[in-house]
């Protein structure tokens, strides 16, 4: 009996386990320009907020794909109405802005500012935003409203959807690069402000598209660059990216030079024909070397 109770225990025991270590754990993330951090007690435990400004945006920079929740408090200062509302603008990657709204906010009665002179803070209001893959950039702002309100950043990556990709060549004349990475040739294509990327695809499907930036080889630190999307002439995101040399990648015949780390992001494509451009933003930066990808899947059914 003792044997079977043990047994027993023992499969609870690894199920839980296996259980909390299937639970994808999220982080918090910082943005890249703040400046003063808020400290808000819950349960306790001191949180770390961030202050939206209504004419600086606060900028995430993340790779997906996952999911970014937003957690926004108003705070609340004596004398103050029952009840606030608010508005938040959010731009992914140089895309539209997109307008959340928070509404019939009411003062927390599980929060508190560690500075007690700053008043009460509102009720938690969270928006979530879904990534896809490679690096992105998104900004948040206020909307309309002068009411003060602060935000927190949670980011749960997913994993990435398993398929095959197969490389696609450019439509316009681009020069091609090759480069060995572990011991393997990969073709990019360089293209520049003057000689953008482009490709024709019949939709729906998904653009991968890998970039990378050159350095020279007295060049060291990171290249920040901006990478433009256009659809059918019409602009749908810029990508700011960022790239350091790479240690393992290398020009097959120039010495003079030295690729960065990759870079990634993907393009939904929607149904029908389209053509996609990439167009460099920096004219002051070297070209930029480009690989572009479609699921395999894609090729085999004709689109």
């Amino acid at each position: 009996m003792k044997k079977i109770s043990l047994l027993i225990f023992t499969m609870l025991v690894a199920a839980s386990t296996a259980f909390a270590q299937s639970k994808t754990k999220h982080r918090y993330l910082k943005p890249s320009d703040s400046k003063k951090v808020i400290s808000v007690i819950i349960d306790g435990k001191a949180k770390d907020y961030y202050f939206l400004s209504s004419t600086r945006p606060s900028v995430i920079k993340v790779s997906g794909p996952g999911k970014l929740r937003l957690l926004t408090r108003g705070q609340f200062v004596p004398g103050q109405a029952v009840k606030m509302k608010y508005e938040i603008i959010c731009i992914v990657d140089g895309g539209e802005p997109k307008l959340s709204k928070a509404t019939n906010i009411t003062r927390s009665i599980q929060a508190s500012y560690l500075d007690g002179t700053m008043g009460v803070p509102g009720q938690l209001q969270e928006f979530e935003f879904d990534l896809s893959p490679g690096q992105h950039n998104i900004s948040f702002k206020l909307g309309q409203g002068k009411l003060p309100v602060c935000a927190r950043y949670a980011f749960t990556p997913a994993k990435s959807k398993k398929q095959d990709w197969i490389a696609i060549n450019p439509v316009n004349p681009s020069e091609l690069v090759e480069l060995v990475s572990k011991e393997s040739m990969i073709s990019y294509y360089r293209f520049s402000p003057e000689i953008p990327l482009k490709t024709v695809l019949n939709g729906p499907v998904e653009l991968q598209v890998l970039t990378r930036a050159e350095f020279r080889d007295d060049m060291r630190g990171v290249i920040h660059y901006r990478v433009q999307v256009k659809l059918d002439n019409k602009i749908i995101n810029t990508f700011q990216l960022s790239s350091k040399r790479s240690e393992t990648a290398a020009y097959k015949s120039n010495k003079q030079l030295v690729p960065g780390i990759g870079s990634e992001f993907v393009i939904n494509v929607p149904k029908g024909k389209h053509t996609i451009e990439l167009i460099p933003l920096d004219k002051d930066k070297n070209a930029i070397l480009g690989r572009l990808m479609i699921p395999a899947k894609s090729v085999k059914s004709g689109k």
